[in-house]
């Protein structure tokens, strides 16, 4: 699913999880001291994501490394590589590139299920609200505001390794376009100069499949494959059967 979303060469893994398999054996010392007082729902989460993280290094001939979680928890990826992971209930994925092809990967997964009541205000602009409700009558088999979130939570994880500061739910607005499995954040705030020019946005694709909503976000310096935005390839509408 993930991997659908991104251009060829970025490296993908992801897994679908059945049961409660022992994957900590997998887990370098560093990680495990990591993980070591969560519970151990958190610690299957922790250990899948970085199993599917090594291989999709090992793709690009990165061996095996620790990946310990950082300031906010985001992963230290090895020196020359950008990435992202995710994992909700029964699914993990992560993607990574080279630093010379990509500034920044951005991606996550959620059920596909409206959020809980009250967290819609949190984490939206009155034009976005307005925009989910535009986007409900047209298909109103897709969560919007779950996918809203989604996206905002990928345009985060492009946004942080190039700042280190926050951003704010308020600070991005997104814009989701249904028909072509794509939307764009519009950044509120001053972005990072990159390559002499102010960054003002991202664009991004999402996908909605066995029972999932997934986003990702690419910043790219490599032209991605039919694709002349430069953030992401392959498979773009993913309205689920009946949306």
């Amino acid at each position: 699913m993930i991997g659908r979303m991104l251009p060829g060469w970025v490296s993908t893994e992801e897994i679908f999880v059945s049961g409660q398999e022992d994957t900590l054996s997998g887990l370098f010392p560093e990680e495990r001291v990591a993980v070591a007082r969560a519970v151990p729902k958190r610690q299957r989460e922790f250990a899948d994501v970085r199993a599917c993280a090594r291989s999709a290094l090992g793709r690009l001939g990165v061996a095996p490394v620790p990946l310990v979680p950082g300031h906010r928890g985001a992963p230290q990826w090895p020196e020359g590589v950008v990435g992202s992971m995710t994992h909700c209930d029964g699914y993990r994925a992560a993607a990574v590139a080279r630093g010379t092809d990509a500034v920044g990967i951005g991606i996550d997964a959620e059920p596909a299920e409206p959020t809980p009541d009250g967290v819609l205000g949190v984490i939206s602009l009155p034009t976005e609200r307005e925009h989910l409700r535009a986007l409900a009558a047209a298909h109103p088999q897709v969560a919007w505001d779950r996918l809203l979130f989604s996206a905002k939570e990928s345009v985060f994880k492009v946004w942080y390794p190039l700042t280190s500061r926050e951003l704010d739910f308020s600070e991005a607005e997104i814009t989701i376009d249904a028909d072509a499995g794509t939307f764009s954040a519009r950044l509120l705030v001053e972005g990072p100069v990159l390559g002499g020019e102010r960054l003002r946005g991202f664009t991004g694709r999402w996908a909605a499949r066995r029972g999932l909503l997934a986003t990702a976000v690419l910043l790219g310096t490599r032209p991605a494959t039919g694709d002349s935005t430069g953030t992401g390839a392959g498979t773009a509408a993913h309205l689920p059967p009946g949306a």
